[in-house]
């Protein structure tokens, strides 16, 4: 019930009756942003990532989960974006969509990852004291934490002056907006959280878009286990 009360599960719900998921050819790059090809792509996440193993928190229909040669587990809230996923990928052997809350998947998992990342998922969507330490017990030692999320000042916004969400819109694909709670930080505070967590910042990057105006709109930030 909570991932059909979603404005999630309304976006994919719209997405699938647009036509049925057929299969894909893999995406030949790793994407962050909203724009194609801007900034980096898997190399953020290891140098060589073959035989690793890596989760995806909030993989959508599944583009960045079968870009990887590493064997990967891709988790949605939504049951529809994992049967999307499953559609487009599943049949390559090193690829795994599980439908499930993010939190509670890390939660009753014992396996060490080489490395977790999310993609406008569900980082920023999911209070960070309680997501991030969950992140941590299930990342090995040294290994790296990547996450994109929309920029906090897009569109001439302020970040949040505080811990707590803030309220948020999901566009539909047709064009109804679903209020949503979204965690918007700068820099500094995500620092701050990632290190009561137990990781290191080792970068972040703004993207723009310039048909979007002058304002970031997407932040990526990089963190290490410690």
């Amino acid at each position: 019930m909570l991932a059909q009360a979603s404005p999630w599960h309304a976006h994919a719900r719209q997405r699938t009756a647009a036509g049925l998921a057929e299969p894909l050819a893999v995406p030949t790059r790793m994407e962050w942003t909203t724009r194609p090809a801007q900034g980096p792509g898997a190399e953020i996440l290891g140098p060589d990532l073959r035989g690793k193993r890596l989760l995806e928190l909030g993989c959508g229909p599944g583009h960045n989960a079968a870009r990887h040669s590493a064997r990967v587990t891709g988790v949605d809230l939504v049951g529809l974006q994992v049967r999307r996923a499953r559609s487009h990928y599943g049949r390559l052997n090193n690829c795994t969509f599980v439908a499930g809350h993010a939190l509670h998947y890390l939660q009753a998992s014992d396996e060490q990852f080489d490395a977790i990342y999310s993609v406008f998922g569900a980082i920023g969507l999911v209070a960070p004291e309680l997501l991030l330490p969950a992140i941590a017990q299930r990342l090995r030692f040294g290994r790296v934490l990547a996450f994109s999320v929309p920029h906090p000042q897009r569109g001439g916004r302020s970040p949040s002056g505080d811990d707590r969400p803030r309220r948020d819109f999901v566009t539909l694909p047709d064009r109804t907006r679903l209020p949503i709670a979204r965690w918007e930080f700068d820099t500094d505070r995500w620092e701050r959280q990632l290190s009561r967590a137990g990781f290191r910042l080792t970068s972040a990057q703004e993207f723009h878009d310039p048909r979007k105006g002058h304002w970031p709109i997407t932040l990526l930030i990089r963190a290490r286990k410690l």
